[in-house]
């Protein structure tokens, strides 16, 4: 069973900063997908941004590239969201996942956290 245990959210004004952690256990990571999505209220989950364990091939979608950036740190076995020029638009429950394919589609992924939640002000 693999437990995804995600922190670093918090509240933070418009142009801050934040770093998502996600601390991953329970099997071996060298042939998936690590990946970020959010949630915001009244909304479908999308898509962020994910890494492959092994190569550190990375996708960011569209809307944070440039101020997001994925990351993993293979011995912690966890995987980082630095998150920059936050918007107030960025307000949402980000969520990590696992899977065996590197894709911006839920269905990629099997394993979920709990989720953390991102608050901007204005």
């Amino acid at each position: 069973q693999v437990q995804l245990v995600e922190s670093g959210g918090g509240l933070v004004q418009a142009g801050g900063s934040l770093r998502l952690s996600c601390a991953a256990s329970g099997r071996t990571f060298s042939s998936y997908t690590m990946g970020w999505f959010r949630q915001a209220p009244g909304k479908e989950r999308e898509f962020v941004a994910a890494i492959s364990w092994s190569f550190g091939s990375t996708i960011h979608a569209d809307s944070v590239k440039g101020r997001f950036t994925i990351s993993r740190y293979k011995s912690k076995n966890t995987v980082y969201l630095q998150m920059n020029s936050l918007k107030p638009e960025d307000t949402a429950v980000y969520y990590c996942a696992a899977g065996p394919s590197l894709g911006t589609r839920i269905r990629l992924y099997d394993y979920w956290g709990q989720g953390t939640q991102v608050t901007v002000s204005s």
